[in-house]
């Protein structure tokens, strides 16, 4: 095995990586913010306890007793850090890196353990990249606080040790899932289904707070386990803490024994998967049937242009059901209902509401968002088909409406029981859902022909996919929420005088402009954004109409 393909690998790798980031502005923000959000908050309190705690240790404020218990808590930690480390290099592994791109280059250019080698060196660049500065801020808080320089050298070397176990064994497991659910053709079948399963179960894990629990488990269980040994390095040259150096210099060792071998089985793993056929799938002849069923269904009602509209944005949907799942993104806020249900047994007002309009919301964005760019490559045999505009937006608005009704008729009665709703209110939801499915498909199209996308985007590592446009989403999502705020402003009781209070508050904020806004002036904007948003539909429609009549694709 030499050295430079490995190299030329992970560094062909590194590039596609950042230039997947840098290429999107979009991501670029989610990663600023997810960094800000998710290590802003730790680097901040971990910065300024790590200081405080170096400083008691060095002016000797801290009894030796208490320092006792030290090296487990850092062997437990660092237990848990190599846990969750190997957890993500697998979902890595799983979802990216043993998905190679374009993998006749690298497999027919160099040996597999070359493409291996720099892959995974690749993810421990990308990793380190995120973890070193945060191992070095927090690192170097302490020791200042303490006086001792050496901790700011072992730590990256402790971060460089768990890397170096972590993604190996990730990559294997990750190669080994995507085999079963590509290739093994007894699970390949339902991978979909699975794969719905794990992220739900993911997600309930979350909701029903499982995640600090686990993570409590597996910190007594682990303890001084072997797995944290290479945590002792961190306490190397701290004066009074007590450590163990043959743990130390076993963790280092066992990571030297560790690391080859979860490599090799890498080599086997990855030539067993990349050369291997893919599963051959036959749910096509069942999406047909079942089309076929839903064409019987609407023949008495409908004519022929707009049930082929109809059965077409359906298949084409269910063939590539990836393209729906920015739709699901809203429900990562659903967390917060099942914490308050589970807590209270009872579902709030507002949440019930809420997932009716996130129902309403989600019919209209799943087929009608984005009219002209669905149909991709064959829009222009579309344009010369006798098919007319009125026809293909009644048959997308079917289509939505279709799939919508029969979940707004399951999720608003449950949510209306398990609320605190009474019944009139309940009905009242079920009602206001039942309209808003059909409403929102029709607002939907005029807004996605006037924000069309045509190009097809990068959904989620190297699957791509023809979505709306931010600007429609942006839109879209403004006119179902505007009016919805305003129907609530003017349906419950002393509303309008609280959004009156809080604007006048947020105002006099400004150094020159000291207005008042009172109630009544609250009630008639809200009065004006109803009434637009009872009209928006039809002329929604009517754009729609009119613009893929007159639409050219030059």
């Amino acid at each position: 095995m030499s050295s430079r393909p490995a190299r030329v690998v992970a560094g062909t790798q590194l590039r596609r990586v950042i230039r997947q980031v840098a290429s999107s502005k979009t991501k670029i923000l989610l990663y600023v913010v997810a960094g800000v959000i998710g290590m802003g908050p730790l680097l901040v309190i971990g910065t300024l306890l790590l200081s405080t705690a170096g400083e008691q240790l060095a002016s000797g404020s801290i009894d030796s007793a208490d320092l006792e218990p030290v090296p487990g808590v850092v062997s437990g930690v660092t237990a848990v850090f190599l846990i969750a480390l190997t957890i993500m290099a697998t979902i890595r592994g799983f979802t990216n890196v043993a998905d190679v791109d374009e993998p006749a280059c690298p497999l027919i250019s160099t040996s597999l353990r070359n493409a291996v080698v720099g892959l995974v060196a690749a993810e421990l660049v990308l990793f380190a990249l995120w973890l070193a500065p945060l191992t070095l801020v927090l690192s170097g808080s302490f020791a200042y606080g303490a006086g001792t320089p050496a901790l700011v050298l072992f730590a990256p070397l402790v971060l460089l040790l768990l890397l170096a176990v972590a993604l190996p064994i990730g990559f294997v497991l990750g190669v080994c899932i995507r085999h079963l659910l590509t290739v093994y053709e007894p699970i390949a079948r339902y991978r979909t289904p699975l794969v719905v399963a794990l992220g739900v179960a993911y997600f309930a894990a979350i909701a029903l707070g499982w995640i600090g629990p686990l993570t409590v488990l597996l910190f007594d269980l682990l303890g001084d386990s072997p797995l944290g040994w290479p945590g002792h390095l961190l306490l190397v040259g701290i004066p009074e803490v007590p450590f163990s150096t043959a743990k130390a210099v076993a963790g280092v060792a066992g990571v030297a024994v560790i690391a080859p071998a979860a490599m090799a089985g890498g080599f086997r793993a990855a030539a067993f998967h990349w050369f291997a056929d893919p599963a051959q799938s036959d749910e096509e002849p069942e999406e047909v049937k079942s089309s076929d069923r839903l064409e019987t269904v609407l023949d008495a009602a409908v004519s022929k242009p707009v049930r082929t509209v109809t059965v077409t944005a359906i298949r084409r949907t269910k063939r590539a059901p990836i393209r729906l799942l920015y739709v699901a993104y809203p429900l990562f806020g659903a967390v917060f209902f099942i914490e308050e249900l589970l807590e209270t047994g009872t579902l709030p007002k507002y949440g019930a509401v809420a997932l009716g309009l996130y129902v309403v919301w989600g019919t209209g964005a799943a087929f009608t968002l984005n009219l002209l760019g669905d149909h991709g490559p064959a829009m222009e045999s579309v344009l010369i088909s006798t098919v007319s505009g009125r026809e293909v937006v009644g048959g997308t608005v079917l289509a939505g409406v279709l799939v919508g009704a029969p979940v707004a008729l399951v999720v608003s009665p449950v949510a209306g029981i398990v609320s605190s709703l009474s019944t009139i209110e309940t009905g009242l939801l079920i009602a206001g859902t039942l309209v808003g499915v059909v409403a929102a498909p029709v607002l939907a199209t005029g807004v996605g022909s006037l924000f069309p996308r045509f190009g097809s985007v990068r959904v989620m590592n190297k699957r791509e996919a023809v979505m709306p446009s931010k600007t429609a989403f942006l839109v879209y999502t403004m006119a179902i929420m505007l009016p919805s705020l305003s129907g609530a402003v003017l349906a419950v009781d002393g509303l309008a005088s609280l959004v009156a209070t809080g604007l006048t508050t947020l105002l006099s904020l400004a150094p020159t402009v000291s207005p008042t806004i009172t109630a009544r002036m609250i009630t008639a904007v809200a009065w004006l954004v109803v009434t637009l948003g009872i009209a928006a539909p039809f002329m929604s429609v009517w754009y729609a109409v009119r613009t893929f009549d007159n639409y050219r694709p030059y």
